[in-house]
């Protein structure tokens, strides 16, 4: 029976081709050659009408050109990014680090009080790369020390000491700007009560 049916498929498809027929009536004549299968009890994907097979993944060839084309859109795009907005984003984080740690400062000289009556300063140290460090006035030991992105600048105030009732020593510095990437952050110490305040422009 297997040969009968590989013979029935060889004889259609030779029809086929010596018969010439053009393009369009192609499809047609399948349809009428996989109806006549079935007609002499042929069962449908026997070999008589499996013309193609579904693929169900992509070849290794395909996955590399994928990844080729990959890599040359990114090598395209990435260049062009706006650092400048990049910086924008580092300058005003910077900024914000520098007031939290501005208000730990005064809060640890506020609740080591007790202990401590000289307090604690913040340390601003450059230039680039600019950073600061958080000392304990009380024998000089520093707390912690942090280094900002090259691309960011300080200007202005760099010793902020507070005392033990939170308030900035007479020595101290009152302003502080942070920029970078044409993000301005002025940061500002009131005296009196050590309120740390920052305006973005």
């Amino acid at each position: 029976m297997a040969g009968a049916i590989a013979d029935v498929n060889r004889l259609g498809f030779a029809l086929l081709l010596v018969a010439g027929a053009p393009p369009a009536r192609v499809p047609g004549l399948i349809e009428d050659w996989l109806i006549f299968g079935v007609r002499l009890g042929i069962p449908y994907g026997s070999g008589f009408c499996v013309m193609t097979k579904k693929r169900t993944a992509f070849t290794l060839v395909e996955a590399i050109i994928a990844a080729i084309i990959v890599g040359i859109l990114a090598a395209i795009t990435v260049p062009r990014l706006n650092l400048a907005v990049v910086s924008k984003h580092r300058a005003a984080a910077a900024a914000k680090k520098i007031v939290t740690d501005l208000r730990r400062t005064r809060s640890l000289a506020i609740s080591n009080a007790a202990t401590n009556t000289k307090g604690y300063s913040l340390n601003i140290f450059g230039p680039a790369p600019y950073g600061y460090e958080i000392k304990n006035l009380d024998g000089g030991a520093t707390l912690e020390s942090h280094t900002l992105d090259s691309d960011v600048r300080c200007s202005g105030g760099n010793k902020f000491e507070f005392g033990p009732l939170g308030s900035l020593s007479s020595q101290s510095d009152t302003q502080l700007t942070v920029s970078g990437g044409g993000r301005t952050c002025a940061i500002t110490i009131v005296r009196a009560t050590g309120t740390v305040k920052t305006v973005e422009n």
